[in-house]
């Protein structure tokens, strides 16, 4: 750490140059003119919204493909070119960056609902500072001034077009590159003891939910949402409305951290046992079990028991293990609809087994998740440092011109 701070006091103490990206490169659009079918044996590789959300550099071990004619005039991907989301139900999720900085030999195109940005001279940023750059907290924050909507949030390439980044020499570049380098590669081992532990979890908790025919355990039915729920959705909700409604009650969004609370407001939709879900965006069919009173935003998706033998825990466990196989994610933002979750088939094992299954599943869930012990709370704890030192390593000053 004092190596750090020692690095940060030398990093051109005297300020760097400043320029809009407009000034440095050029922006293009996603995939376009594509049905649903250009999606089904394709014959180029493509990056999707979800590679960019959750990948700061792109994910190049794909196997996701689109149709692309020898004539077509589609935009490829290019070395060291910055890939965004560019429109989603949230604001949070618009901008996101990935940086490709691997070189590849084969096309490689980019997703609706995204764009990308080019510099003109490529001996300005490395693609490895790139990565690290735009997903800075201040970074950020430009970013998000570049969001307008309601219930649909897009960015403005105008408004993009004027963020000012910093051009530190490349040498500087390089030795940020090599310290937050450190940083992700023991964050990449904590991540992959914690999801080796998940994937143990996860095997006890497929076994625990999977049903066969033979033994008292296994007297099941099988019954679609629709059958044993009332299902509703979330109303729009404004960063504005949560301000000027300030309260005790949670409101849920599609977010997954902080359980996905969006914030707190004066009143309630919904009190007592529910299922929601995430509907649009980055973490659509996320499952989560409410208990309390709570509203939800126009993202969010909402199951009400409406039967006597089904425990509403018990359901958002095996619900969890099955919703994600019918999100919609090929052509653009990821969904997962009512009338799609509607129609989603679980297996009804008796009541007292369900809740002995949901006793057992609590327990799990609490090693696994508890932020306050144990992995978790180690992973937590250096994200934590990283951004503080990822922030301090990116915060220059603009020299006098």
């Amino acid at each position: 750490m004092s190596k750090i701070e020692k690095l940060i006091a030398k990093l051109c103490p005297n300020g760097v140059e400043f320029k809009e990206l407009g000034e440095l490169g050029e922006f293009y659009g996603g995939l376009s003119g594509k049905s649903k079918d250009d999606f089904s044996n394709g014959n180029a590789k493509f990056v999707t919204y979800m590679n960019i959300y959750s990948n700061i550099a792109v994910n190049t071990d794909i196997d996701v493909f689109v149709k692309v004619g020898k004539d077509e005039n589609q935009n490829r991907i290019e070395y060291g070119d910055v890939l965004f989301t560019g429109s989603s139900e949230t604001p949070d999720e618009c901008g996101m960056s990935s940086v490709l900085t691997k070189k590849i030999s084969e096309p490689l195109y980019l997703n609706s609902f995204c764009f990308g940005f080019r510099l003109n001279d490529n001996n300005l940023l490395l693609p490895e500072f790139s990565k690290y750059l735009f997903r800075d907290e201040q970074m950020r924050k430009q970013i998000a001034k570049t969001a307008s909507g309601v219930t649909r949030f897009n960015v403005s390439k105008k408004r993009f077009a004027k963020i000012k980044i910093p051009l530190p020499p490349l040498a500087v570049q390089e030795n940020i590159i090599k310290t937050l380098n450190s940083f992700t590669e023991l964050e990449a081992e904590l991540e992959a003891e914690l999801e080796a532990r998940k994937k143990q979890y996860e095997h006890y908790r497929s076994q625990l939910l999977t049903f066969k025919e033979g033994t008292e355990r296994e007297r099941v039915r099988r019954a679609t949402i629709s059958e044993i729920c009332q299902i509703n959705r979330g109303r729009v909700m404004s960063k504005d409305y949560l301000k000027t409604n300030r309260g005790e009650y949670p409101v849920y969004s599609s977010q997954t951290t902080d359980d996905g609370v969006f914030g707190y407001i004066s009143t309630y939709d919904y009190d007592g046992e529910y299922v929601t879900w995430t509907t649009d965006g980055a973490n659509a069919g996320s499952i989560f079990y409410r208990n309390g009173k709570f509203s939800l935003t126009n993202v969010c998706g909402l199951l009400k028991v409406k039967v006597e033998d089904v425990n509403t825990k018990f359901l958002a466990y095996i619900l969890a293990t099955v919703a994600k196989k019918y999100v919609s994610a090929g052509m653009g933002n990821p969904k997962l609809m009512s009338n799609v979750m509607a129609n989603v088939e679980v297996s009804i094992p008796p009541l007292a087994e369900q809740e002995r299954i949901v006793t057992i599943l609590d327990k799990f869930n609490a090693l696994v998740s508890d932020i306050s012990i144990g992995l978790p709370a180690e992973l937590s704890a250096r994200r934590s440092q990283y951004e503080y030192y990822r922030g301090k390593l990116l915060a220059f000053n603009e020299y006098a011109k």
